[in-house]
């Protein structure tokens, strides 16, 4: 059995949105060793890929700075509150960011993005049966959306064009659903 126990955590630096500690762990042969962990303090968010009846999307380009670059990504964001559902933040990250309301949602998965160092979960949806929102930016967000086809957006994938996990994992597991049949209409 792998069994490891946690000796001691030292709280190393601390912020608005993570916590980064220094864990000392006991191994199973009885070795203490050291890891790195960021806990991310609001327990993570949700992403909704948004897929239109044309089977178009909508994703949304912005800048990250742990990228130092502009990204490709479904509209995601933080839960609002300790314990908000998935499915909540999904809707009111998509309306925020694209201006639709996804009437239809299906979950794909909860995901940990960085297992080895991070403990943020990101539950991801596919939206559909799109109908109009408004757009509602939070201060700091500057976005810019992207429609096109699913189909070039799988292609992004492999061309280097959408490095996300939670993009990558959405597109794919929408093309895996609708051939699948568990997405019927869209």
């Amino acid at each position: 059995m792998l069994e490891f126990i946690k000796k001691k955590q030292e709280l190393l630096y601390d912020s608005k949105i993570v916590a980064l500690y220094k864990d000392y762990l006991e191994t199973p042969k009885g070795n203490i060793v050291e890891y790195d962990y960021i806990k991310h303090k609001s327990g993570g968010g949700a992403g909704v890929l948004l897929v239109d009846e044309n089977e178009y999307t909508y994703l949304v380009r912005q800048y990250r700075n742990s990228l130092d670059a502009v990204n490709i990504e479904i509209p995601a964001g933080g839960y609002s509150y300790n314990g908000e559902p998935g499915e909540l933040c999904a809707i009111r990250e998509a309306e925020e960011e694209s201006g639709f309301i996804p009437e239809e949602l299906y979950h794909v998965s909860n995901i940990i993005s960085s297992v080895g160092t991070f403990d943020e979960k990101t539950d991801i949806y596919i939206g559909t049966k799109l109908t109009p929102g408004k757009i509602k930016y939070d201060p700091d967000e500057y976005i810019e959306l992207i429609h096109l086809p699913v189909d070039d957006a799988v292609s992004m994938i492999y061309e280097g064009k959408i490095i996300d996990s939670k993009t990558i994992i959405a597109l794919l597991a929408y093309k895996d659903m609708r051939q699948k049949g568990i997405i019927k209409e869209i």
